[in-house]
């Protein structure tokens, strides 16, 4: 919101001064935030209304929360593709996941990229899948993916410090932000919130690391061709053929 002090009854170097303490009490109040970045990117999710498609997913993330393992494997391609120079298959899949520990990161990898959404990508072969998150999905090819992230929630609260007890510099909803570095840890120690910091158009500032998420982090893609929904491939940093 712009504020201006536009009659002669303020030319004066004591009215300009109070009208520049008064634009910016404004501007740091809730409601007079600008937007920092201007590069909205809001939610996809292409599947929202495929019923066959929402019970798959609620099943899968339903075992990735119980660690069902019976489940999620029985939702993976055989010949799942795991990455670049990987072997395909299950058996490379749960040896790369430490698929038989209840730590493994898989459970919440996975669970997270599935929950956000996503849309369908053409294959080399001409062919579509479903692939998660959307984020990674339908990431700007004008944007570098390395030195930038997705905001993904609503009313993101930007802080001054890696801290919620800090001041508030900006809200951010849907938006694609320059990061910094990808994970701050928080100023009070031993604390386990990590944040990652973000370039504001005059400012550095700090966000939840849950709540940004960068287009080269694994993704997800899934397959209803000949059958049931499968994963049939889960991999970072590139698109799979």
């Amino acid at each position: 919101m712009r504020f201006a002090c536009m009659a002669r009854a303020w030319d004066t170097p004591h009215a300009r001064a109070a009208c520049a303490v008064l634009a910016l009490c404004l501007a740091i109040l809730p409601g007079f935030q600008a937007h920092a970045q201007d590069m909205p990117f809001a939610p996809i999710d292409e599947n929202a209304a495929n019923l066959d498609w929402l019970g798959y997913k609620n099943r899968l993330v339903e075992a990735l929360e119980s660690r069902n393992r019976k489940i999620v494997l029985g939702a993976i391609d055989p010949s799942v593709d795991n990455g670049p120079e990987q072997k395909r298959g299950l058996e490379e899949f749960r040896r790369r996941w430490d698929f038989d520990d209840d730590a493994s990161p898989l459970w919440d990898v996975l669970r997270k990229a599935v929950e956000l959404g996503g849309a369908y990508v053409k294959d080399a072969k001409g062919g579509t899948r479903f692939c998660t998150p959307y984020v990674a999905a339908k990431w700007p090819t004008s944007i570098d993916p390395f030195a930038f992230g997705a905001i993904v929630s609503a009313d993101v609260l930007v802080k001054t410090e890696p801290s919620s007890e800090s001041r508030t510099l900006a809200t951010l909803t849907h938006e694609v932000v320059k990061v910094e570095d990808w994970e701050v840890a928080d100023k009070t120690p031993g604390f386990p919130q990590k944040w990652t910091r973000i370039a504001l158009k005059s400012a550095s500032g700090y966000v939840p690391e849950q709540q940004i998420r960068s287009p080269i982090e694994h993704m997800a893609c899934f397959s209803a061709q000949g059958g049931p929904w499968r994963l049939v491939s889960f991999t970072a940093g590139y698109l799979p053929e």
